[in-house]
């Protein structure tokens, strides 16, 4: 049985990735219903939290169906951080997620996200000063290192146990690398096979199917993966990969029928959680995803993201069933 603190995840979690634009409640609730074991908010700026940035406070939207749920936040600043974490904690999340993997410049210049990979003993002294500041599990997400010349995720991880984290989740890339190149799971083993190790550590990288999923919880030993990018647009691949390990069983595919009916689930969560407007313009980034794979639907699917009205939307999805069913 894999714990977080007291928190009871099965013998093998599968978890879904925070991501930036993508990891909202409509986006949840689909990945819940489809076997997501742990999910966690996009991740959130102290300094926009602490200054109660409509964003920001946004993001704070969790619900009992999702639990358990993680809310993540990144930043630099020690006070801004705690400060932070205490907000956070009103809306009674399951676990308080550091991000220290965001790759992406404007995070990481302000020493934010993987930035912070830069200043390990800083990285060390935050992480402790949170855990200290709240009774909630701290976990933490990050990469190997910041460069190939500093991959000491090995050290870190240790590092960050002893100031009390209840688990890591590792992004098999160093910062340099952002997404290129495939995911190097090797330090993600030692972690793991550290006997000074007791803290569940779970991979992540280039995790886009069961058989790849199997295939490193077999090499690597690991608690469980985070699945991230494997997951837009392909909800079903938690179920996939659940059903695999546990009975070497290969879940058929889902019909174009099974995937208009999640777009369709998935559109109204948006338009119900965000208004119709901003719910169908920020859906329009998930219609290449859910459709991946169908030749000649490019026209339908300039057409979803040319809709504003959700009967727009609805009749085009009725007419790509009749296309391609």
């Amino acid at each position: 049985m894999v714990k977080i603190g007291k928190i009871e995840l099965g013998e093998f979690p599968i978890l879904l990735a925070p991501m930036e634009d993508v990891s909202d409640p409509p986006f949840r609730k689909i990945c819940k219903q489809y076997g997501a074991d742990l999910m966690f908010t996009e991740f959130i700026s102290s300094e926009g939290l602490i200054r109660d940035a409509a964003k920001s406070v946004q993001k704070l939207d969790i619900f009992n169906y999702e639990r358990p749920m993680g809310i993540q936040i990144f930043g630099s600043d020690i006070d801004s951080m705690k400060l932070a974490v205490e907000k956070a904690s009103v809306v009674k999340p399951d676990i308080i997620d550091i991000n220290y993997g965001c790759p992406v410049k404007k995070v990481t210049c302000k020493g934010a996200g993987a930035g912070i990979l830069k200043d390990i003993p800083k990285m060390v002294t935050l992480t402790n000063e949170i855990v200290k500041s709240t009774n909630l599990p701290v976990t933490v997400k990050t990469r190997l290192g910041w460069d190939e010349n500093s991959k000491y995720i090995v050290d870190v991880a240790e590092r960050l146990q002893d100031v009390g984290i209840k688990a890591i989740s590792i992004h098999g890339r160093t910062r340099k690398q952002m997404y290129k190149g495939e995911a190097d799971w090797t330090l993600i083993g030692e972690v793991k096979n550290n006997p000074r190790i007791k803290i569940p550590v779970f991979g992540n990288g280039d995790l886009f199917s069961a058989q790849i999923v199997k295939e490193k919880k077999d090499k690597y030993g690991v608690d469980g993966v985070m699945i991230g990018r494997g997951a837009i647009g392909y909800p079903w691949i938690f179920n996939e990969i659940k059903a695999f390990l546990h009975n070497n069983e290969v879940i058929p595919k889902p019909t174009i029928k099974e995937r208009v009916k999640v777009v369709n689930d998935h559109l109204e969560m948006s338009i119900k959680w965000k208004g119709e407007r901003l719910g169908i313009l920020e859906m329009r980034r998930h219609y290449t995803n859910y459709f991946k794979g169908y030749s000649n639907i490019k026209n339908y699917r300039k057409k979803l993201v040319c809709h504003d009205s959700y009967l727009e939307i609805k009749n085009t999805l009725n007419e790509i069933i009749e296309r391609f069913e």
